[in-house]
């Protein structure tokens, strides 16, 4: 196919803020309800720190780097389009969420908008909670700039007059202690049957002078500095990964700087001066219309009263496929179960790993451990397995990021019960989401196995979408231990005949699937794909998709995030496809449809804990399983594509150049239709 090796592919870095627009129209959406509309800016504010942190910190670094093709005018566009997304962040909260909210009376007030008593009140509470908590730093030889956090609440102050000893240094830091509220809601006492709040940032700016007796304040600004948040390990030269990771961990928070936020009234001289001091340039200077870190609102919404305000609570059904009555492993025996987070209850994965802790008859557990929070139900039954004496093997991600430290914590915890627990493979992350009972009935052993595309999380279980799978299918079970005693052993080992696994052969396996589509396509015969995934950055698998569609082949792709693939170019895509559903719950499921033929045996379903990235393609230890019984196969179709395929509320369209326009706004909902499917059957 001659077309695709000069088809000219998106940049992934717009189409990640391309996502965050079409996050941020949540909060434009009048039928969302008001603090929900409020919540959607704060996960922007959310997903553009970690888009600095991360991406924007790996694309600097690509640049300094010959042949990476990234070069100053990308940067200086990436930049430009980062400012222009906060511009409008800030103009949405300003002037629509904020009059709204103060409609609804609940009031975000500034020192001018305060009466007598409620500034007593936050001058008490200043003196009292916080004042002690502060040291400004006057800036001299000897008082050098101090350390600032990554993402971390300061002043910067410009000060007249002469020190304690008679000089004229002006420059002045004052680090705000993270241990400090940043939303302080105001007693019913002083807020005259309103619902009032303040704004730490704002008690401190109404008593700076307090902290600098005998000298003017002659101008200041909040500040907030972001940095690179990967934690940088040499695995081929450590010989204990958890201690080298714990060791490093406490040095993110002050990683090289990548963006610097101040408040819009910041004189130009102290943002030169910080710009200075983080040795950054200008384009990485954002003047913001309101406290720097939005992300800070989500204390706000949660101590908010009104429920009329929020989502009409859902409570997830059991799984039609599990009957109660029926013990796990004697109805997993015949019948393999989906299951359909959140709309379905995850306790059906919790009670799985809990009927296999309480019973005598299981011998061993193992399971992967990705994301799974400080606090869960899941890890605390891995502890009490141990102390009934089971065999329990924990492959544990210790590179997730962000969540290194409670990995570490559960290894250690685990470790210490008796546990086997290992790291994955060095140089690959291990991002499959496995769990394998091996039980004893009668004469032979016969093993359980939950497979998922996300993670054991009850907490993210009820917010993201996500299939589980249970199964004691033999052939799909050995595969399953093939790959922990791959994990564990380091032995090279048979290939597994059903799971597609990454790095080895996921990657080649779906092209060879697209291929056969392809093939189907030119021989005149119905072919179809349809990949529902977070993202679709892999330049094979994406070009792939392009030739099959030239092949002939209807292509339908369901993207959440960054998609690098253009569509609807006449004679290049034209028969692909792009959507991207943004909704209440964040989609994070990955399903991949392949027809290459009229008959049912002329299809193929998976699942997969791999999004089509090449991260996940190479670098990562990734699963996808078929689904091979046609009643779940079908099942998975009708409630994971069909919908969103027709999704006319939460979907958008994307268009060749990368933007996106909505599908829809009054029409089927696939969330709330699976809400509602699920719901009934409590």
């Amino acid at each position: 196919m001659s077309g695709s090796p000069r088809l000219k592919l998106l940049s992934r870095e717009q189409a990640i803020l391309e996502f965050n627009r079409r996050v941020l129209a949540q909060a434009e959406r009048d039928d969302v309800p008001l603090l929900e509309r409020l919540r959607y800016v704060c996960i922007v504010s959310a997903n553009l720190d970690e888009f600095f942190e991360v991406r924007y910190a790996d694309v600097l670094e690509a640049s300094r780097t010959v042949g990476t093709g990234i070069d100053r005018a990308y940067l200086e566009d990436v930049a430009q389009a980062s400012h222009q997304l906060v511009e409008e962040q800030y103009h949405l909260f300003n002037h629509v969420l904020g009059p709204l909210l103060r409609q609804a009376d609940i009031h975000i007030l500034n020192h001018a908008d305060r009466n007598a008593p409620q500034r007593e009140w936050v001058a008490d509470f200043f003196r009292r909670q916080v004042r002690p908590l502060l040291v400004p730093i006057g800036l001299d030889p000897a008082h050098p700039f101090p350390q600032v956090a990554n993402k971390s609440l300061n002043f910067i102050v410009r000060l007249g007059g002469r020190d304690a000893f008679g000089r004229d240094n002006d420059i002045a830091i004052v680090r705000i202690p993270r241990v400090l509220p940043r939303v302080i809601r105001l007693p019913d006492a002083v807020s005259g049957g309103q619902q009032c709040f303040v704004l730490l940032s704002s008690v401190i700016r109404a008593h700076l002078e307090e902290l600098f007796p005998g000298r003017e304040i002659e101008a200041f600004s909040q500040f907030r500095v972001t940095r690179d948040s990967d934690i940088d390990v040499d695995e081929d030269d450590t010989t204990d990964l958890r201690q080298a990771l714990r060791s490093k961990m406490s040095t993110r928070q002050f990683g090289q700087a990548v963006r610097l936020e101040v408040v819009r009234s910041c004189p130009a001289d102290l943002c030169d001066f910080l710009l200075e001091q983080f040795g950054l340039t200008p384009q990485a200077l954002f003047k913001v219309n309101g406290p720097v870190n939005l992300v800070r609102l989500t204390q706000l919404i949660d101590q908010v009263d009104g429920d009329a305000l929020r989502f009409f609570p859902h409570e997830p059904g059991w799984p039609v496929g599990l009957p109660r009555e029926e013990g796990v492993f004697q109805h997993l025996r015949h019948h393999d179960v989906m299951l359909h987070h959140p709309f379905e209850s995850f306790d059906a994965v919790v009670d799985f790993l809990r009927q296999a802790v309480h019973d005598p008859d299981v011998l061993a557990i193992k399971q992967t451990i990705y994301r799974t929070g400080s606090e869960s139900v899941l890890m605390e039954l891995l502890l009490e397995a141990l102390r009934r004496g089971k065999e329990v093997l924990a492959v544990v991600e210790l590179k997730a990021r962000f969540d290194e430290e409670a990995n570490i914590n559960w290894a250690e915890r685990l470790e210490a019960l008796g546990a086997q627990v290992v790291y994955g493979i060095v140089g690959l992350k291990t991002h499959g989401k496995m769990m394998l009972v091996t039980r004893r009935e009668g004469a032979r052993l016969r093993r359980y196995a939950h497979l998922s595309t996300g993670n054991y999380n009850p907490k993210t279980a009820r917010l993201y979408t996500d299939v589980g799978y249970l199964t004691s299918n033999p052939e799909l079970t050995a595969d399953v231990d093939m790959v922990f005693q791959q994990l564990a052993s380091l032995t090279q080992l048979k290939p597994p005949r059903h799971l597609l696994l990454a790095p080895f052969a996921m990657q080649s396996q779906f092209l060879r699937l697209i291929e056969r589509v392809a093939e189907a396509a030119q021989a005149g015969k119905p072919a179809r794909i349809v990949v529902k995934c977070n993202s679709l950055t892999d330049e094979p698998l994406v070009r792939a998709l392009v030739e099959a569609g030239q092949a002939g082949a209807e292509i339908d792709l369901i993207v959440r995030g960054a998609c690098i693939l253009p569509p609807g170019l006449a004679g290049v895509t034209d028969r692909i496809r792009v959507r991207s559903v943004v909704g209440r719950l964040l989609e994070h499921t990955r399903v991949l449809y392949f027809r290459w033929g009229p008959s049912d045996f002329d299809e193929a379903l998976y699942l997969s804990s791999a999004d089509w990235m090449n991260r996940n393609m190479t670098r990562r230890i990734e699963v996808a399983w078929p689904v091979r019984d046609p009643v779940l196969r079908q099942r998975a179709i009708d409630e994971c594509l069909v919908p969103y395929l027709h999704d006319a509320r939460d979907a958008w369209v994307q268009h060749s150049d990368g933007r996106y326009s909505r599908a829809g706004t009054d029409g089927p909902s696939a969330q709330l239709a699976l809400m509602a499917l699920h719901q009934a059957a409590v």
